[in-house]
């Protein structure tokens, strides 16, 4: 590669996942092309395959085999990224491939509605670049777009055409994944007309503020404990509304005089 075709390629950065597809396996190492970029490749040395002695080097990555690397060194004059496998953890490894699963379909997404408006090639490296910009990801604005249609997508500055065959074909290509959590409370009041007040403790906590498409449960599972659930569009916002819905019935409880905790 020429010092001016390395001036125009994009690199990753030290300390990035990348997806990689291992081309070539030698004695010393595991050469890999970059998936998610345009014609770089890069060494996973036999010393960064393992956090164990490595015998035999294609006991862990054969030809064609997808890994999730971690970038130790770039030079962009020399065209030479030195990754690693053994420090990758199995939890970046999985949240990884599952983000790089959703922007290969949000991209088929993308030309899928090209090809229905018949719009041409340079048209999606536009709308890629818009939603990249705004979102940081393809897949998201698609992922909304099935709850609130059109509405982000517009807000982005896509056009009513685009936005409308997006919010569409997402909707026979994207399952939307829930995620749902859960506590015990114990919560009494031993004033007179306690039942009413936990009661009234327990309606104020549902009603807190949360993501649209957020549910609540609250029930009994025998007096003085109360179940609560949550089920929400992802981890963070069910576990983030599960908490305010806990402070909420505590602090509601105490101000009626009664007394409330989380148990567990």
């Amino acid at each position: 590669m020429s010092a001016a075709q390395a001036s125009q390629t994009v690199f990753p950065e030290v300390g990035d996942l990348v997806i990689a597809t291992v081309t070539r396996v030698e004695d010393y190492g595991a050469y890999v092309k970059l998936d998610e970029y345009k014609a770089v490749e890069g060494l996973v040395h036999i010393s960064e395959i393992s956090t164990t002695w490595v015998r035999n080097i294609r006991d862990h990555a054969r030809q064609g085999q997808k890994l999730v690397l971690k970038v130790l060194r770039v030079n962009p004059q020399r065209n030479q990224i030195d990754l690693s496998l053994r420090r990758v953890t199995g939890r970046e490894k999985s949240e990884k491939m599952l983000e790089w699963k959703k922007e290969r379909k949000a991209d088929a997404i993308l030309k899928s509605a090209a090809d229905k408006l018949q719009r041409p090639e340079p048209e999606i490296d536009d709308l890629r670049t818009v939603l990249l910009d705004k979102f940081g990801s393809l897949y998201e604005p698609l992922e909304e777009s099935i709850d609130n249609g059109t509405e982000a997508l517009a807000k982005a500055g896509v056009s009513p055409e685009w936005a409308q065959a997006l919010a569409e074909i997402s909707k026979t290509k994207i399952r939307l994944e829930r995620s749902k959590v859960r506590a015990t409370l114990s919560i009494v009041c031993h004033k007179p007309g306690g039942l009413d007040i936990i009661k009234q403790s327990l309606a104020a906590a549902k009603k807190v503020r949360k993501p649209r498409g957020t549910d609540v449960r609250i029930y009994t599972i025998g007096s003085p404990k109360y179940r609560v659930e949550v089920e929400s569009s992802s981890f963070e916002s069910a576990e983030k509304t599960l908490n305010s819905v806990i402070e909420e019935a505590i602090s509601s409880i105490k101000k009626g005089g009664g007394e409330g905790r989380k148990l567990g």
